[in-house]
């Protein structure tokens, strides 16, 4: 199967005549594995995940399987993510390419050299990090619980945030800190279009406009609610309210429709003037397809250098234990 990875994932034709569905059902079984999706991919790989949610419930599920196998159907650092947390586990992905633009704007090497600089700050790391920034991290935080943990802090702390400088600026607004920031963005959540928005607000004046804090300032300050993805769900469930417009990855809409059938959801637009919603596109690299031969041939896998793994896993065992302290 090696000449086949080249491509990033196992590029074999599936067998048209095949149950997909029903096999990667059988393969999971066989092999005692998990699939863990998250809220940004496309419906179809949802539906037949064991466990989907944002990347703090991606992490909880991981420290708690028993499964042999973890396939992690979002992108590369849930992945890495994972195999951190259970590095004897076999952790899959069904495609290599799916990376993260958050991700890439914060170097392993840059990010340390800043650190370094700043040699009595405490360091927080968004969880959209590769493992070599986790391992010279003091904790790790999500959009879930980053503003928790940040408060959990002295006041007078010296922090880093990194690398989401739109999140950290927000954290900033809500808890009065002024962490120092790394000057990194989500290319999707950078994307989105406030006069696209407000227009639409006109055009619905009833709705609600639910925003990621991962998004521009201009974007948040026009919003009712913002929220992590899993608090921006759990919104429009409990909300009176029967339209929304989302400003966040529109993978999450699948899951909001779902639990919601008789309210209305609409994907704020990006600057983009050809598009009507904002995907990321690594996000959608991840295929049924993909997926099914991820299982049937337990490749691509992932791998976390040892001594990467050893150092990385302090922070993030620090945020499970403080969201877990904090009801998280």
């Amino acid at each position: 199967m090696t000449q086949n990875l080249s491509a990033g994932y196992i590029n074999v034709p599936v067998p048209k005549d095949i149950d997909i569905k029903a096999e990667i059902d059988r393969f999971r079984k066989e092999k005692n594995a998990v699939i863990l999706a998250h809220y940004y991919q496309t419906g179809d790989i949802q539906d037949i995940a064991d466990f989907v949610g944002d990347s703090l419930a991606l992490a909880q599920w991981a420290a708690k399987t028993d499964a042999d196998i973890i396939v992690l159907s979002g992108v590369h650092f849930m992945g890495e993510t994972a195999k951190i947390i259970c590095p004897d586990k076999k952790v899959l992905v069904p495609d290599l390419n799916a990376g993260c633009s958050l991700a890439d704007s914060c170097p392993a090497d840059d990010f340390a050299a800043f650190v370094r600089q700043h040699p009595d700050h405490t360091v927080i790391s968004y969880v959209n990090t590769t493992a070599a920034v986790k391992a010279v991290t003091d904790v790790v935080v999500t959009s879930t619980n980053a503003k928790q943990i940040v408060d959990s802090f002295p006041e007078d702390a010296k922090l880093i945030f990194g690398p989401d400088r739109n999140l950290g600026n927000y954290i900033n607004s809500i808890t009065g800190r002024n962490m120092l920031l790394w000057d990194g963005a989500c290319h999707v959540h950078e994307q989105f279009s406030l006069e696209k928005i407000v227009n639409l607000k006109k055009e619905y004046p009833e709705a609600e406009v639910i925003t990621h804090p991962e998004c521009k300032q201009p974007i948040i300050h026009i919003s009712d609610f913002v929220g992590s993805t899993a608090a921006l769900l759990k919104h429009t469930i409990n909300s009176d309210k029967k339209q929304f417009i989302v400003a966040t990855e529109s993978g999450i809409l699948h899951e909001m429709q779902k639990s919601s059938p008789d309210k209305e959801f609409i994907p704020a637009p990006p600057n983009d003037s050809t598009c009507a919603c904002n995907e990321c596109n690594f996000m959608r690299l991840n295929t049924m397809e993909k997926l099914y031969n991820c299982l049937k041939y337990e490749l691509p896998e992932i791998f976390v250098d040892e001594a990467i793994q050893k150092e990385a896993i302090k922070p993030i065992r620090r945020m499970l234990e403080l969201s877990a302290k904090l009801g998280l």
